[in-house]
């Protein structure tokens, strides 16, 4: 049985020195359940990756966001599926955000993301990233 894949995208937001990280509802497969990522989601079909990752950051937090340049991309292939995560530098120009798909969120520096419990496709994205 082939894997389904998904294109997903997600916003690298900072603060000065630090990035907002987002902790996934409890749903979903163990592996990713209460999860922490980057904030985001999949791109729908007719969609480029702006238009997706500025719909989704206003339907899943209520928040308008600027989005800017390419990261990285990463594949990541978990036991149901298969992941195409790629990140976009964004920026938003308060923190007026609410939490309406995930449990918590939190700003925190580069050296301290090792404290959180990533999505395995968000722990590769930041390797790639913070080498």
């Amino acid at each position: 049985m082939e894997k389904k894949y998904l294109n997903v995208v997600c916003a690298v937001i900072h603060d000065g020195d630090r990035f907002l990280c987002t902790q996934r509802l409890r749903k979903g497969p163990d592996y990713i359940a209460e999860h922490w990522e980057f904030p985001g989601g999949k791109v729908k079909e007719g969609e480029n990756d702006y238009e997706a990752l500025r719909r989704e950051l206003h339907e899943e937090m209520d928040w308008n966001i600027y989005v800017g340049a390419k990261l990285g991309s990463i594949e990541h292939e978990y036991p149901d599926f298969i992941v195409r995560l790629t990140a976009y530098d964004c920026m938003a120009h308060d923190k007026d955000f609410k939490l309406l798909e995930h449990i918590d969120a939190c700003w925190l520096r580069p050296e301290e993301f090792t404290k959180l419990n990533w999505t395995e496709a968000d722990a590769a994205l930041i390797k790639q990233l913070w080498k």
